[in-house]
């Protein structure tokens, strides 16, 4: 009886591992909040672009589709069938004089659910 069980829970932890489209609609959300955070509230842009950007929460958030393909396109996905972890490396790159912040970050994957177990911020260009 109790094999049986393991074996029906271990099911149904393998078919509600998420898979990569739900992982880049969790790392959407997430770097949203991010950058909001970063950008807008934190006074992360330039001077030049504060002047020009009036809506700053408002601009990030309608850039939520492609900062999730943004994020999918940096991810590694380790499937260990039961879970899943995804290892995220983003930034880096130099627009004009102001350069994007490089993040780093590892997620568990696992029921249905995404937990973000490790996340860094990191200077300089090189990975």
């Amino acid at each position: 009886m109790g094999a049986l069980a393991a074996s029906v829970a271990a099911a149904g932890l393998v078919l509600t591992n998420p898979g990569p489209a739900a992982f880049e609609d969790f790392a959407a959300d997430r770097l949203v909040d991010l950058l909001t955070r970063d950008l807008c509230d934190q006074g992360g842009l330039p001077m030049m672009m504060r002047v020009v950007v009036h809506d700053c929460p408002g601009l990030v958030r309608s850039q939520r589709t492609p900062l999730g393909a943004w994020a999918r396109q940096g991810t590694i996905r380790r499937n260990f069938g039961l879970f899943s972890l995804y290892t995220t490396n983003l930034g880096g790159q130099q627009l004009a004089q102001w350069q994007i912040p490089r993040y780093k970050a590892t997620t568990l994957a696992a029921a249905g659910c995404f937990v973000v177990i490790r996340t860094g911020r990191q200077q300089g260009l090189e990975p």
